[in-house]
């Protein structure tokens, strides 16, 4: 009898356990790729928080399996995962090279796996969780193809295309963005001025049926068509949603598109003019595709500033009363916090006269919209009292970084949005140096939001771009976002370096045989940073990511790649976008770090946070081809 009483209490407690664990909702899981439809990656989650997290630690990982024959390719290449799980119902979903596969989110058992075929996004998958009569479906993206399968089984949904399957006809490296039926996409067009459009489309979730495109390049009679001038919209590509979702306000009915740049990117005398939609945000109805606003963010890019990343909306506190507003930024480092019912600026924009350069045949925007708040979160300038010195890192790295210096003969730069100089054949090297440059400021990461404290957080690192504008020529390699073109275009002006190059030095290569390269402007080169959306003010910022290779004292100097953030209920930022191979942890109010774990390779992907069946709250990420799942012992 005793053993019997025993068991039971176990069982009664076992019961009791499990009532004071409610399954997931929706917002204590990760159903879509910044969390919510509104782009917040907040989680509400609180079991780990600011006075436990230095306890948190691996509770599962899933190491990707080689591809065949050890190389990935096109979209599906492994080593190089962006990829953010979705969790639902207990379970996780993860594109894993060319196969997508569901995990039970608790223990990292696979449920199943779908082999799709080349080309699958290495950024995600979207979820629909169905309805009356039809399962939950998860879509992804593989080239031109639009897959939509079972969630529960893995195999392609009745009813939806040609045997599960889409032909979207221009494709789509992102994930899906899905309200309600409506399903929509970006497009990837490379960076060919003239090619396929880059239209956002939108399919219905049940049949696959092409709902509506919205046009990024405005054709005749559409809103922003003057802004092409001298026929430059005609068969112009680029201008499309590369980033990797979308945002929907869902209490509208509008979904707010983040627009990249027109192609090419260093060269516009082929489309003068602001070049609308390049470098906005874009309002569309979702139901039918119809225009309701913009706001642009760059005038003729010709610095390739991307909108990045889709927008957070955040409501903000100002002037006495609450604004429903959205937050923008992008790889130029400058945030516009928008009231997102009109594209309106809370904070004030003043449009700027900026530098004009001397390219034969280009057209120059005399002015660019500068933000009154916040100020810059990426450095938008650079003089020769920038360089690094000794006494920042190393004598080595400060000779070497001013070796290069003098070979180029100097870079030129007199401001934000300086444009790269025209080089004139048998000319002494002279290059322009823009800052952000490359990949920075603030990448394909985005922001995360906090919609208690209207805080928002991002990754931005700091990167250079050096190189000049010459007439094309026979037989010179030029980088491959300036391919197609007759026109005039760019190359670096240090013989062997390629064309285009960041103001860094190479230092030898570490143990592993990588190449050691550190920038040449003064640290930090990376941060973490908050901004309060009340005010447009900088809450708080601190150093992202270390350089081992740098001696004792002088390590904390950042060192981040793009992705970005993720904060919690339980007052922490979670990022992983360091080179230095750390998960870590701060407190969402001060920007302490509290907590940091080794990874076996760098975690350029964002962040989540679930929870999973058996309770407990999950912090995870991709980590290039491995997916780590830390959790509270």
């Amino acid at each position: 009898m005793k053993l019997k009483t025993t068991l039971l209490v176990l069982g009664l407690a076992a019961a009791a356990a499990s009532a004071q664990r409610p399954a997931a909702t929706a917002a204590q899981e990760w159903r879509t790729y910044n969390h919510d439809l509104s782009g917040t990656r907040f989680s509400p989650l609180t079991e780990i928080n600011t006075g436990n997290v230095a306890k948190l630690a691996k509770a599962w990982t899933y190491a990707f399996p080689p591809p065949p024959g050890g190389r990935g390719g096109g979209g599906g290449l492994v080593a190089g995962s962006e990829a953010v799980p979705l969790v639902a119902a207990g379970v996780m979903y993860l594109p894993v090279g060319n196969t997508i596969v569901a995990f039970e989110a608790d223990t990292g058992k696979v449920i199943w796996q779908r082999e799709i075929g080349g080309g699958v996004s290495r950024r995600g998958v979207g979820y629909w969780p169905g309805d009356d009569t039809r399962p939950a479906r998860v879509f992804v993206t593989a080239g031109r193809r639009l897959l939509s399968l079972d969630a529960a089984t893995g195999t392609p949904s009745e009813g939806f295309g040609a045997r599960g399957e889409v032909d979207m006809v221009v494709g789509y490296a992102g994930t899906p963005t899905i309200y309600r039926n409506v399903i929509m996409v970006g497009a990837s067009v490379n960076e060919l001025p003239q090619g396929p459009p880059g239209d956002t489309r939108a399919f219905d979730a049940i049949t696959g049926k092409k709902l509506w495109d919205f046009h990024t390049v405005p054709r005749p009679g559409e809103v922003g068509h003057e802004t092409w001038l001298d026929g430059g919209w005609e068969q112009r590509s680029g201008t499309n949603i590369w980033a990797f979702s979308m945002t929907v306000d869902e209490a509208r009915g509008l979904v707010y598109m983040p627009v990249a740049g027109p192609a090419a990117n260093y060269w516009g005398g082929d489309r003068p003019g602001n070049n609308l939609f390049g470098n906005s945000v874009v309002a569309v109805d979702i139901a039918t595709g119809e225009y309701r606003w913009h706001f642009q963010t760059v005038h003729h890019d010709i610095w390739d500033i991307d909108s990045s990343a889709a927008p957070g909306l955040v409501d903000v506190k100002h002037g006495g009363r609450t604004i429903p507003a959205l937050a923008t930024v992008g790889k130029g480092g400058y945030m516009f916090i928008l009231d997102r019912t009109n594209g309106k600026p809370i904070f004030g924009v003043e449009e700027r006269p900026v530098p004009k350069g001397n390219v034969p045949g280009e057209w120059y925007s005399p002015t660019q919209p500068f933000p009154v708040k916040p100020p810059p979160l990426a450095k938008t300038s650079f003089r020769k009292e920038d360089m690094v010195t000794a006494a920042d890192t190393t004598a080595e790295h400060a000779a070497a970084c001013q070796a290069l210096w003098d070979r180029s003969g100097g870079f030129a730069n007199d401001g934000p949005f300086t444009p790269f100089t025209f080089h004139e054949d048998g000319a002494p090297p002279k290059s322009t140096i823009s800052f952000p440059g490359g990949t920075g400021g603030v990448n394909w990461g985005g922001t995360a939001a906090d919609p208690r404290t209207g805080y928002i957080y991002v990754n931005s690192h700091d990167t250079s771009l050096v190189g000049w504008v010459e007439k094309k020529k026979p037989g010179v390699t030029y980088s491959f976002d300036t391919a197609g073109s007759p026109h005039v275009y760019d190359r670096a002006s240090v013989d062997g370096v390629g064309p285009f190059h960041a103001f860094a030095a190479s230092m030898g290569k570490d143990a592993g045989g990588r190449d050691i390269v550190l920038p040449c402007q003064r640290p930090p080169w990376s941060r973490l940073i908050a901004v309060d959306a009340n005010t447009g003010e900088i809450a708080w910022q601190t150093t992202l990511g270390i350089n081992e290779h740098l001696p004792a004292g002088k390590q904390n100097v950042g060192g981040s790649g793009s992705a970005g953030p993720t904060v919690t209920a339980g007052g922490l930022v979670f990022v992983g976008a360091t080179d230095d191979r750390r998960f870590r942890a701060f407190d969402a109010k001060t920007g302490k770090e509290l907590w940091a774990a080794a990874l076996d390779a760098p975690g350029n992907a964002n962040p989540i946070s679930y929870q999973a069946k058996n309770g407990k709250q999950c912090v995870a990420i991709v980590a290039t081809n491995q997916l780590v799942v830390f959790a509270l012992p």
